[in-house]
């Protein structure tokens, strides 16, 4: 259950774009709500989003726990500033998950599509854990679809093109352990770990509905360190080979196959 990744060339900084993200804000925040859905703890006094993003997930948090004081992090100076503004009544800082000081206890402590992006996930849960509240849980939900074709295209696309070199590092997403793994990670420390999978079929407009969705988010660090004209070549490429793996509906609309995975470990 140990994670270990070769060393390969450090990626280059991702630029998250918060409107690019929520060009599909209704489809990103149904697994949120799903997630926060399934978790026990009633009351709350301190509760915390880890990579807010815009402030979608934070506004939920604040309507379930409408007393508690919430803060969030995120560690794009875009994405803060965008959920500063839609949540004001949150304390918002700009912060890295990995290096972050989880001062608890928290009550509850959310990260919903972001550890995806974390390393050792073994001591970061472990850390989590430890910070939590009597009673507290910890929530999580990450995209378990680096098998699926939509990935396993971009990293084609990556190595097969005059860019290979630029793109050696930029498949920066940590691959999950099993639902095992989690569970024995958590388990020493909370009294129930809730851990389900999910796979949601997004509708989305057509093959460009697809690209579109994933500028938004997995293709970010492969597009970061290109020029913008490589970027609209990997972007063609990468749709002609989508156009070819998912089936577009009579109506023009695609269903994107999404795995997640879903944990709630309450102390």
């Amino acid at each position: 259950m140990t994670q270990t990744k070769p060393s390969r060339p450090a990626a280059a900084p991702v630029a998250w774009s918060a409107n690019q993200y929520l060009k599909f804000e209704d489809e990103r925040t149904r697994p949120v709500r799903d997630l926060l859905a399934a978790v026990p703890t009633r009351e709350a006094r301190r509760v915390v989003d880890l990579g807010c993003g815009p402030g979608n997930s934070t506004a939920l948090l604040i309507a379930r726990w409408p007393g508690a004081a919430v803060h969030a992090i995120d560690s794009s100076d875009d994405m803060v500033r965008a959920a500063r503004q839609r949540v004001p009544r949150a304390t918002v800082e700009l912060a890295d998950i990995a290096t972050w000081r989880a001062d608890g206890p928290w009550d509850v402590m959310l990260a919903n599509a972001v550890l995806q992006w974390v390393p050792d996930h073994a001591s970061l849960l472990s850390r989590l854990a430890a910070a939590l509240a009597p009673g507290g849980s910890l929530a999580i939900q990450m995209p378990d679809n680096l098998a699926e074709p939509c990935h396993r295209l971009m990293e084609r696309v990556a190595h097969e093109g005059p860019w290979r070199a630029k793109l050696a590092g930029a498949d920066i997403r940590t691959r999950l352990e099993s639902a095992d793994g989690y569970y024995a990670w958590l388990r020493p420390r909370c009294a129930r770990v809730d851990i389900w999978r999910t796979t949601y079929h997004h509708p989305l407009a057509g093959i460009d509905g697809v690209v579109e969705w994933f500028k938004g988010s997995a293709l970010r660090p492969f597009l970061a360190p290109l020029a913008a004209e490589d970027q609209a070549a990997f972007l063609r490429r990468y749709r002609d080979l989508l156009a070819g793996a998912y089936r577009t509906q009579p109506d023009g609309v695609v269903l994107l196959p999404f795995p997640r995975l879903f944990v709630v470990a309450t102390r």
